[in-house]
């Protein structure tokens, strides 16, 4: 028997009262499902920089530019 003839069955045994708060919980996942789905889309993407840019140079003590030693850079291609 699948799920939604055993869900069938045991609805049918409850009060009426009872099999409409069945509905209503079963709207409200629908609701819940489809407002999820919205927020997905609605999400546009951007680039890893954009996403990252607020962090750039966060950390205490370090430079905020990596590339602030360019003596050091200089001589990373003569390795």
């Amino acid at each position: 028997m699948s799920i939604i003839q055993t869900a069938t069955e045991k609805m049918r045994s409850l009060p009426p009262e009872k099999q409409q708060e069945v509905l209503n919980f079963i709207e409200l996942l629908q609701s819940q499902l489809a407002q999820k789905n919205t927020n997905i889309e609605q999400i546009e993407p951007i680039s890893f920089l954009e996403a990252s840019q607020k962090f750039a140079g966060c950390v205490d003590g370090g430079p905020g530019d990596l590339a602030t030693n360019k003596q050091y850079l200089e001589g990373l291609g003569t390795q």
